[in-house]
C-alpha cells in the first residue's frame, strides 16, 4: 500500500528533475506544490485523532498558505505569469489523489499514520526537486532566493513529520 502511496511523489520527482523548468514553471509548481499540502493538512486538520498530527496539519496550512502569498506577491512583482508544466500537473494530480485516499479513510489511528507517512514522502520529494531542479534552474534571483529561503521550513517539516511519524508507529 505504501509504494501505491509514493508513486505519485515518485513521478513528481522524476518529472521535476527531466526538465529544466523556466521560472513561469517554477513560479506554477511552487504554488501547486503549497496548494497540494494546504489541502491534505486542511482534511487532516477536521479528520486527524492526533493533538500531535491536528496541530501538525494546521501548521501546514499556516506555513504553506504563507509560502503561496510570498510566491504570489513576487510572480505579481516580476510580472511572471505561472506556466503549468508536466511536473505541476502531475504533482497537483498526485494531491488529488492524495486527498481523495485520505477522504475515502476513517478518523483514527490508520487516517493519521497515512497522512504522516505522506507528509514526510511529499517533504522529502520536494526538498529533492528544490535542491537537484527547481533552484539551479532560477533564473530570476528573487525567485531563487525566495526558493532557498523558504527550503529551511520544508526541512523543519519534514523532521517534525519524521518525529510524529516516529511516535505513531509505536
Amino acid at each position: 500500500m505504501k509504494a501505491l502511496v509514493a508513486l505519485p511523489i515518485l513521478l513528481f520527482a522524476v518529472a521535476a528533475y527531466a526538465q529544466n523548468p523556466s521560472d513561469a514553471q517554477i513560479a506554477q509548481i511552487v504554488v501547486t506544490a503549497n496548494q497540494v499540502d494546504i489541502d491534505a493538512g486542511k482534511l487532516a486538520e477536521s479528520k486527524a485523532t492526533s493533538a500531535d498530527v491536528k496541530a501538525f496539519a494546521k501548521q501546514m496550512v499556516t506555513d504553506h498558505s504563507g509560502v503561496n502569498k510570498q510566491a504570489t506577491a513576487l510572480v505579481k512583482k516580476l510580472h511572471v505569469k505561472p506556466e503549468p508544466s508536466d511536473t505541476s500537473k502531475s504533482l497537483a494530480q498526485g494531491g488529488k489523489d492524495n486527498v481523495a485516499k485520505l477522504k475515502g479513510m476513517k478518523k483514527g489511528p490508520a487516517f493519521d499514520k497515512a497522512y504522516i507517512d505522506h507528509e514526510v514522502d511529499y517533504h522529502q520529494a520536494v526538498l529533492d526537486a528544490m535542491d537537484k531542479t527547481l533552484v539551479p534552474s532560477a533564473q530570476n534571483a528573487e525567485l531563487k532566493d525566495l526558493l532557498v529561503k523558504v527550503r529551511p521550513a520544508f526541512v523543519a517539516h519534514l523532521e517534525h513529520a519524521k518525529m510524529i511519524q516516529s511516535k505513531l508507529g509505536k
